[in-house]
């Protein structure tokens, strides 16, 4: 059990880019909450708070199209190296800043811009590297254990980021968060990777359309992408919430806030594996949207709950799938799209999966003063439940992938 559980581990390339991003994603988290914190405590501003997020998102929405194209016709591995050097320098940038205490807050904001442009061209490579780490049948596994490593970084980059930042201070933070990248450039250089495909010779603009052009005749993966968009926007704002529910729900403070947001993690973990342990196997079309639909009516009865205890229960259960959710998808992405346009075609996918988070925050953000969380997040729980039965029983080209 536990070796098909751990099956895409067994290959040796993907085991060394597993281990490396694992250990770079604690890093990660751990100066995400130094770094929120920093800029909490020299400005005082809430906006300016809002305004790092968005700014260390905003790159991926503007040139991830471009990136896919990049990595379709650039070493992704290359591309991968150049990515982590550069978050890496900006981590290292902000600890010196903050060590001889002249940091700024549009220092941060920068650096944070810097990191996101870095990401709008590693994510694509990555994604359009994975599948050439193992066989085509462990691909699924692959991409849950995946969502495995950046869960359990959830949980454990800020528990060891709150006690550095509290008792080495927050450049420690960000220096370390700087040495994590050394696994993954490591791990980038020690792959043993096929030779790579013949730059293409058209330009740019018309790659991107070539990406696009697919996409449109592909129905099954215009669907997947609508999920994933979807999916993001009206789910997320169950955990970007959670303080509200512990605030003024509950009538608790911080301590009830981090055990839901714990369990929300630990629910991911069990996802992620519950999807590694089915692997590759039929009907994973309907299995995805079935766990959409799940996911949908643990969000509105979570939504609808005034008991803590049964409110614990359903916020682990619909972490569990979520994420089942999303790794089913990012699979069957992977699977049906050929490799020598899987940069571009997963760019878009990604922009679609990363651009439905701000977005739908901001709008549940906008309509929960006006109509209460439960209720928002109620409406959001039944979209997604009939979502799922549209795309079950209406549109059922993603359902017989």
């Amino acid at each position: 059990m536990l070796r098909r559980v751990f099956r895409a581990l067994h290959y040796r390339d993907f085991r060394l880019v597993w281990c490396g991003a694992c250990v770079s994603s604690i890093g990660t988290w751990m100066q995400k909450l130094a770094q929120s914190w920093v800029v909490l405590q020299i400005s005082g501003s809430p906006f300016l708070l809002g305004l790092d997020a968005f700014l260390g998102e905003i790159p991926i929405f503007l040139f991830s199209l471009v990136g896919g194209v990049v990595a379709d016709r650039a070493s992704r591995r290359n591309l991968l190296l150049a990515s982590q050097f550069t978050q890496m320098a900006c981590a290292f940038v902000l600890a010196l800043l903050f060590a001889l205490d002249v940091v700024r807050v549009w220092h941060i904001l920068t650096l944070s811009f810097m990191v996101g442009l870095a990401q709008a061209f590693g994510g694509p490579a990555y994604q359009a590297l994975l599948p050439s780490l193992v066989e085509s049948r462990a691909l699924p596994n692959a991409i849950a254990m995946n969502s495995l490593q950046f869960n359990l970084a959830r949980i454990v980059g800020p528990m060891l980021g709150g006690l550095a930042l509290t008792h080495l201070g927050a450049a420690w933070c960000f220096s370390l968060n700087g040495i994590s990248f050394l696994a993954v450039i490591a791990s980038l250089l020690a792959l043993k990777l096929p030779p790579a495909a013949a730059a293409q010779h058209d330009s740019m603009l018309e790659s991107m359309k070539e990406g696009l052009a697919f996409i449109r005749r592909q129905s099954a993966m215009l669907g997947l992408i609508v999920i994933a968009f979807l999916t993001t926007l009206v789910g997320i704002p169950l955990i970007v919430f959670l303080p509200v529910y512990a605030r003024d729900i509950f009538q608790e403070g911080p301590k009830t806030y981090t055990l839901l947001l714990s369990l929300s993690g630990g629910g991911s973990v069990c996802g992620a594996l519950l999807v590694a342990a089915l692997a590759h196997y039929r009907h994973m079309g309907r299995t995805s949207l079935e766990m959409l639909t799940a996911f949908g009516v643990l969000m509105t009865a979570f939504a609808l709950s005034t008991s803590l205890v049964w409110s614990s229960v359903l916020v682990f259960l619909a972490g569990t799938a979520l994420i089942a959710v999303f790794s089913l998808i990012s699979s069957l992405a992977q699977i049906v799209t050929p490799d020598q346009i899987r940069g571009r075609v997963m760019s878009v996918y990604n922009v679609a999966f990363r651009g439905g988070m701000p977005i739908g925050s901001l709008l549940a953000g906008t309509l929960i003063p006006i109509w209460s969380a439960p209720l928002v997040l109620a409406c959001g729980g039944v979209f997604l439940v009939l979502l799922g039965l549209y795309f079950l029983f209406v549109q059922r080209r993603v359902a017989t992938l």
